[in-house]
């Protein structure tokens, strides 16, 4: 049996990611071609590599078919409901920062604080008959930091992809998404709110509190922890 390691299958996240581990003494390397998604682990015995898209990596290891898996922290708590009960947190690697928040546009210049939003939210639903759009993928998370701050009339509206353009073009008013550098908000004249930090977001690593574990995959998960100078 094998300890089960999940780690995103391509991009800047795979390359830290097997960068990371390699400063450490374990090294992951892809095996085959980029649509096999297979690799390989040397510096510890009884370790699998599994290459998934980091979107998938959460559910794996809530399921336990991974036991250790990285991603981003906004991953694991949009799509794992009572997330702490299902993994846990082992380190975070220390890149692949990104805030969500909630961003509006720049010509609202009434609207700085999640109490004006609340505000414009109601004033909108007035003049217009519908509630007010917030494009986001972070339906989960979003709608759980609005109602702990008593934000109440605005309805998500689902973004997968370009969610800041979404108020350009007219198909939401505000946004909530994840944010580096802020380039593309102001590129579209979006602002964030003072108080719209919803949740700092990194890349991390994980254990499955749901993966079955032997008493020989116990000794190996040790192993994998000690090498990596984390605990478990």
């Amino acid at each position: 049996m094998t300890i089960k390691l999940g780690v995103p299958s391509k991009g800047r996240l795979m390359e830290k990611t097997f960068d990371w581990f390699g400063e450490r003494g374990v090294t992951l390397a892809r095996t085959g071609s980029e649509r096999e998604y297979a690799g390989a682990v040397e510096g510890v015995e009884g370790v699998e590599l599994v290459l998934l898209s980091a979107g998938e990596i959460p559910r794996e290891l809530a399921a336990g078919r991974i036991h250790f898996g990285v991603t981003g922290t906004d991953l694991v708590r949009e799509k794992l409901g009572l997330w702490d009960q299902q993994v846990e947190e082992i380190a975070p690697l220390g890149f692949g920062q990104a805030d969500l928040i909630i961003a509006v546009p720049k010509i609202w210049v009434d609207v700085d604080t999640l109490d004006d939003l609340d505000a414009a939210s109601a004033a909108f639903r007035a003049k217009h008959g519908f509630r007010l759009r917030i494009a986001t993928k972070y339906h989960r998370l979003v709608r759980e930091f609005l109602q702990d701050n008593g934000v109440a009339d605005y309805q998500l509206v689902d973004s997968q992809g370009a969610t800041e353009g979404t108020v350009k073009n007219l198909t939401a008013e505000a946004v909530a998404d994840i944010t580096s550098t802020g380039d593309t908000l102001r590129a579209n004249h979006l602002k964030i709110l003072s108080d719209g930090l919803i949740l700092r977001s990194q890349a991390t690593l994980w254990r499955s509190r749901r993966a079955p574990v032997d008493d020989v995959e116990k000794a190996t998960l040790e192993a994998l922890t000690a090498k990596l100078g984390v605990g478990a």
